[in-house]
């Protein structure tokens, strides 16, 4: 029988809970929440694409209004930041700058570069703005996931919330027609222990073929 020591990155992903009481005084500074942030990008994406951006939000007087846009979710206001994660259906229009980000960095050679380039602006442009939503949202779901345990690497705590009102969020901060607001992650120091929640059975949820 084999025996699997738990790893770090085992144990972070049992502690991290969803927590929705915060530390109102505990702050966290931006240039470590740029930290985070530059780990959680290396996420994986679609084509490479990195179709998400990111409102950083640590005023205290715009997370009050961010409260009420967000059904009166406490964690918006006593939190240290707000990350709201946006997806970006034009991200292919950046593939030029980051392919030759890629044959600068050695991952690949000019060749494979054009090739690449090419094929994005053949699939991308002709593709249904519904489907390319979708993949922004996926993509959106892998690098939150990212932050979320780096963040809990850290000794800090997190909640992801998709209950906001994101019409209103949109125009509060005037997005551009190619960005959509998916989720908010409230990210601070835990006041409160969270609730602890229960999982399906393997069994229920997997299929071996």
């Amino acid at each position: 029988m084999t025996v699997h020591v738990e790893s770090p990155l085992v144990k972070v992903m049992k502690e991290r809970k969803s927590v929705r009481a915060y530390d109102s005084d505990f702050k966290i500074s931006k240039e470590e929440l740029e930290e985070m942030l530059t780990l959680a990008t290396s996420a994986p994406s679609s084509s490479n694409l990195q179709a998400w951006n990111f409102i950083v939000i640590q005023d205290q007087e715009v997370k009050k209004e961010l409260r009420a846009i967000a059904n009166n979710q406490a964690q918006v206001e006593t939190s240290s930041a707000i990350i709201a994660v946006l997806g970006n259906i034009d991200a292919y229009k950046n593939v030029e700058k980051i392919y030759t980000q890629n044959v600068e960095e050695g991952h690949m050679d000019e060749a494979i570069k054009e090739r690449s380039v090419a094929n994005t602006y053949k699939v991308y442009p002709n593709a249904p703005v519904e489907a390319r939503m979708n993949i922004a949202a996926y993509d959106a779901g892998l690098v939150s996931m990212q932050l979320m345990l780096i963040a809990k690497d850290r000794g800090y705590d997190t909640i992801p919330m998709g209950g906001f009102d994101k019409a209103k969020f949109t125009e509060r901060f005037d997005l551009p027609e190619h960005l959509f607001p998916i989720v908010l992650i409230a990210v601070g120091k835990a006041a409160a222990p969270p609730f602890g929640t229960s999982r399906l059975p393997l069994e229920e949820v997997v299929r071996f073929i």
